[in-house]
């Protein structure tokens, strides 16, 4: 079986495409082949900034002989349809079957495909791949037709074994493929032949070719790590700048440079940002003081001088972008020292939403329901309309418009400068978060009452003009922003009436469908965490279902509850007494819901179930009056063991009318005692009983 090596060698390809474009290329060439025919064992793609390489192992020499069956007109069809068959089939009359079908006798035609080369399928299939490859954006260039990210130079395509390789032939936009390559741009210049996988990678190598982008990404992340370690410093990780990185180099040589005693002062985030997102450089943080003094790039090439050449190339340009960074720097600070007013009054011209207002306007909104927000989550009213009306001012400041992902951070400076506590200020940062389902979650009051009304207002206001998610569209992500309602609440262990909450925000929204969407997202959260969806359902059945937290605990009890023996035969019970109940209701056209006489048992089992219900029941009571739902399981529990008695010993339709009467009563006791915790009919029928 021989293996399959392709390399496809261009001018430089975007690293942010690079990772989705070697998987595009290996299911490309893949499907195709088993398409054809043709099995593999195994197969890997690379990607480097000037290659897209494949190779496939195990590979079928030739796609197997098939036979193929192909069902025709009917007997007795219009001659030009059979005519059409048989040249569809390149068969003649005689050479037709005729088989009875459901719709009578029918033409069919058996033919034999013959199997092909491996390399006359991969010379289709990898033409194929390259005309269709799925590239964000394309580029035409020369004479030819063919479009590709960058300019493609050559294509390296061989098949090989044991016993030697060859060269798959085939030419596409002009490019005829070969067997060789070229190694590093600068370092190791001029074309070479390969005749394997591993021949192709070891020669690279030795012309200062990385091939593995996790290779290159681990040399640069060791190198950086080491040379800060080496100087008492600590490099910042970044995983999504080194990935990027890797891409941008073949052959990475890290160099760490000086950053101009001019800029230390800037504010940590602003260094890293503006490093990262004008040179890709990486930061580098003395870890005693939290600063960032150094930074690390990484260079394509070594040179004789060490990098020094290039360091002081990069720092030249580093010092240009940085002194942008000091004036933004400076005339903020101007700005903030002043009270801020200016940028206040600037966002009365910034537009949030046509139907909603100016970024003032709803400003003004959050500061109010911040305040009332302020009491349930412990923090002080005044401080947090400061905070709510201060959180959003570096919206108009030059560095959050120069670099937009620093607003809130810069926003926490700046309130500082301005004379304000550290809580106040650290709202500005925190009240955006939880960005998402792994974000952090403030804890501080005065962050968790600000980053709960931004939230509820969005939210509010745009159900109060109808722009709610529909579908897998939700442009004003308003599932993430409801999400973090559901977090700052529950991780905080916020008691509140949300539905309260929702009628103190943007007027005009509908509270109860509002809440409806929340209980729904509510329902994805917990169903993450283990808590199934019906026995969510169970406990939004019952009252209070706005205060998440106090929903939440009464789940989670149910579902500890549910996992025991008891737990789940209780709720068989339960299930088997409402049923009766339901049916006997219906036909006598009767409510039994009088209290049952215990002076009617007849039996010892009925006359325990009694007691059991009269002792439990109050318990019961007691324990959901003081929202302690685990006592109320545990009450719940201790019913299971009369109630399999009672339905195991007694018949509830007795002959005895009375009896029959006091009986039913009797299960109406059985489910409303166990629907004080939760609708324990909304329980799924699925749910397994656990053993003893």
């Amino acid at each position: 079986m021989p293996d399959l090596l392709i390399e496809l060698f261009s001018e430089e390809i975007p690293a942010r495409m690079q990772t989705k474009a070697g998987e595009d290329l290996r299911k490309l060439v893949t499907d195709g082949l088993v398409e054809a025919g043709l099995t593999y064992a195994g197969a890997g793609a690379f990607a480097t900034p000037r290659r897209l390489a494949l190779t496939v192992q195990g590979l079928l020499a030739e796609s197997p002989t098939l036979t193929e069956e192909r069902k025709g007109p009917k007997v007795g069809a219009p001659e030009r349809a059979i005519e059409g068959f048989l040249r569809s089939t390149g068969l003649t009359m005689d050479q037709l079957e005729i088989r009875d079908d459901k719709k009578g006798q029918v033409y069919f035609a058996s033919f034999e495909k013959p199997g092909r080369k491996a390399a006359e399928i991969v010379a289709e299939v990898l033409a194929d791949a390259i005309h269709k490859f799925p590239w964000p954006k394309s580029m035409r260039w020369g004479a030819g037709e063919l479009r590709w990210v960058r300019p493609l130079h050559s294509i390296l395509c061989i098949l090989y074994d044991e016993a030697g390789s060859e060269i798959v032939p085939l030419e596409v936009g002009g490019i005829a493929s070969g067997d060789t390559t070229e190694g590093h741009r600068f370092m190791a210049p001029g074309r070479f032949k390969v005749t394997s996988f591993d021949d192709y990678a070891a020669a690279l190598s030795r012309r200062n070719v990385v091939l593995d982008a996790d290779d290159r990404a681990s040399h640069i992340w060791a190198d950086a790590t080491n040379q800060a370690f080496a100087c008492g410093l600590e490099a910042v990780e970044d995983h999504g700048l080194l990935i990027e990185v890797s891409g941008l180099v073949e052959w990475p040589v890290v160099l760490m440079g000086e950053i101009g005693e001019d800029f230390l002062g800037l504010p940590p985030e602003v260094l890293k940002t503006s490093m990262k997102e004008h040179q890709k450089f990486f930061s580098v943080k003395d870890p005693a003081t939290g600063k960032i003094v150094r930074f690390v790039t990484v260079a394509n090439r070594e040179t004789r001088d060490g990098g020094a050449e290039i360091l002081r190339g990069n720092q030249k340009v580093l010092s240009a972008r940085l002194s942008d960074a000091k004036f933004f720097w400076e005339n903020d600070l101007r700005v903030a020292k002043a009270g801020m007013g200016d940028w206040l009054e600037s966002l009365t011209h910034v537009t949030f939403h046509n139907k909603l207002g100016s970024q003032a306007e709803r400003i003004a909104r959050i500061a109010a329901l911040a305040r009332g927000i302020a009491p349930i989550v412990g923090a002080d009213p005044e401080q947090a309309e400061t905070a709510a009306r201060l959180a959003k001012a570096d919206l108009s400041s030059e560095m959050v418009y120069e670099f937009p992902e620093l607003q809130g951070v810069m926003g926490g400076y700046y309130i500082e400068a301005a004379g304000h506590p550290a809580a106040i200020a650290a709202v500005a940062g925190a009240h955006y978060q939880p960005l998402g389902p792994s974000d952090d979650v403030p804890s501080a009051p005065l962050s968790v009452a600000v980053a709960l009304a931004d939230k509820i207002d969005t939210l509010t206001g745009f159900w109060a003009i109808d722009e709610k998610p529909t579908g897998s569209k939700d442009p004003f992500a308003l599932r993430r922003a409801a999400l973090g309602v559901i977090r700052l609440v529950l991780e905080n262990g916020v008691r509140c009436n949300l539905s309260e909450v929702f009628a103190k925000g943007y007027p005009g929204a509908d509270a109860a469908d509002l809440m409806g969407f929340f209980h729904d997202r509510l329902k994805v959260y917990l169903r993450d965490k283990g808590i199934p969806h019906d026995v969510i359902d169970a406990c939004l059945a019952m009252p209070g279902n706005d205060d998440l937290a106090l929903l939440v605990k009464r789940a989670e009890a149910l579902e500890g509850f549910l996992k025991t023996a008891d737990g789940g035969n209780l709720v068989q019970g339960f299930k088997r007494a409402n049923n009766i109940l339901a049916q006997a209701e219906e036909a006598d056209g009767v409510e039994y819901s009088f209290g049952p006489d215990a002076k009617l048992a007849e039996t010892g089992e009925e006359r325990s179930l009694f007691a059991a219900l009269e002792s439990e029941g109050r318990a019961i009571s007691s324990a959901i009056e003081a929202e302690d739902f685990a006592a109320a399981m545990r009450g719940m529990a201790a019913l299971r063991a009369p109630v399999d008695a009672f339905f195991e010993a007694v018949q509830v339709n007795s002959d005895n009318q009375v009896v029959r009467r006091n009986r039913l009563n009797l299960l109406h006791v059985i489910r409303t005692t166990c629907s004080q915790a939760a609708d324990l009919s909304k329980l799924s029928g699925e749910r397994a009983v656990p053993e003893l």
